[in-house]
């Protein structure tokens, strides 16, 4: 058994040397493949995936910051989205998270999943520019007990070699499942645990663009990291207990699990949303035919919180104009009006409780 207060320079490179496609494995799998299927279903039926785009990576901004003890809300990120600025240091953490997120989800589509790639999310999550490790000393501790719970691999060039080594396995045939290989990347990750700072976040960041990599996902809008706050004792357990007795299967089916019931609460999101849709397009258009088009419908649906200056953008009319139109929405009771300094902005407080409605 590994000492957890030992450097870990012995980790063993991908894959185990284990048989990890166990029979529960293999089940948990197809679980997980068909709610993603259903997922993706429900997503392409919605008439503008643009809330989902929009709106789930500040859900999961929010829920992997809250992992690492940065606590904001859903509200607080997206009247900050929507005002483009805030004063809130644990906001501005969160948003930094999203931008990751976006970041690289844009750099797949032109690069592989690298240790360079890494270092630049790692970046933008933590605002400093990251280094892999070079000084040791690094210790994961429990939070009541202060005790040594990990150490991760120490000296860049262990580092380096390990990074390599996790890229050759990400880049690599493999007859393993997908989803399993995002499993077992994920921990190795975690267990080089390369930077000072952020790897919680980044390794989390990583999970989504390997789906998107391996078409998984068409979009950027199944986020774990609300399972993992939910079930961080068992995260953490299930982490350390490959370290110490290779007892890989528990950890993979923990995070397929993850992956069929985020699926699952997604897909229940995106319903929710697409009746709302329906409600309030039929709503609006009995109680104020003016306001009643199909483009301003898509404004108001494309986030939580719009301004006057959001639906000029979308061409749908000059500044007044667009005042009215979102004064009207509020007259009927389908957006509240709030002044912030000299803004106005409008939530859609129903869009809002439906993004947050799944547990």
């Amino acid at each position: 058994m590994h000492d957890m207060a030992q450097p870990y320079n012995e980790l063993p490179d991908l894959p185990p040397a284990v048989l990890v496609e166990t029979p529960r494995v293999l089940k948990e799998c197809i679980a997980a493949h068909r709610a993603l299927g259903r997922m993706r279903a429900a997503a392409m039926s919605l008439p503008d995936q643009t809330i989902l785009i929009n709106a789930i990576p500040l859900l999961e901004a929010q829920a992997s910051s809250q992992i690492e003890n940065i606590v904001t809300t859903a509200d607080a990120l997206f009247r900050a989205d929507a005002l483009d600025r805030t004063d809130d240091p644990a906001v501005k953490e969160a948003l930094r998270y999203r931008t990751a997120l976006r970041h690289g989800v844009d750099a797949i589509e032109e690069r592989p999943i690298s240790t360079n790639l890494m270092i630049e999310l790692c970046s933008i999550v933590t605002g400093v520019n990251t280094r892999i490790r070079a000084t040791p000393g690094t210790t994961l501790r429990g939070d009541r007990t202060g005790e040594v719970v990990y150490t991760p691999p120490t000296g860049e060039d262990v580092l380096r070699e390990k990074l390599a080594a996790w890229e050759r396995f990400a880049h690599g045939t493999s007859d393993l499942d997908p989803l399993v290989r995002i499993a077992l990347l994920h921990y190795q990750f975690e267990a080089i645990h390369p930077f000072h700072d952020g790897n919680g976040r980044t390794g989390r960041i990583l999970n989504l663009l390997l789906a998107l990599r391996d078409d998984l996902l068409d979009t950027p809008i199944l986020y774990l990291s609300g399972y993992i706050l939910a079930t961080r004792r068992d995260y953490y357990r299930l982490l350390r207990a490959v370290t110490t007795d290779a007892a890989w299967e528990a950890w993979v089916l923990y995070l397929l699990e993850g992956i069929r019931l985020t699926a699952i609460s997604t897909t229940v999101r995106i319903e929710t949303i697409r009746s709302l849709m329906a409600s309030t397009a039929e709503r609006v258009r009995r109680e104020t035919p003016t306001s009643s088009s199909p483009p301003l419908l898509d404004v108001i649906f494309s986030k939580p919180y719009c301004r006057i200056s959001d639906v000029v953008d979308a061409g749908i009319a000059k500044r007044q104009r667009a005042s009215v139109h979102l004064k009207e929405l509020a007259r009927i009771g389908v957006l509240e009006e709030h002044a912030v300094s000299r803004d106005r902005i409008f939530l859609h407080r129903e869009l809002l409780d439906a993004l947050g409605e799944p547990a």
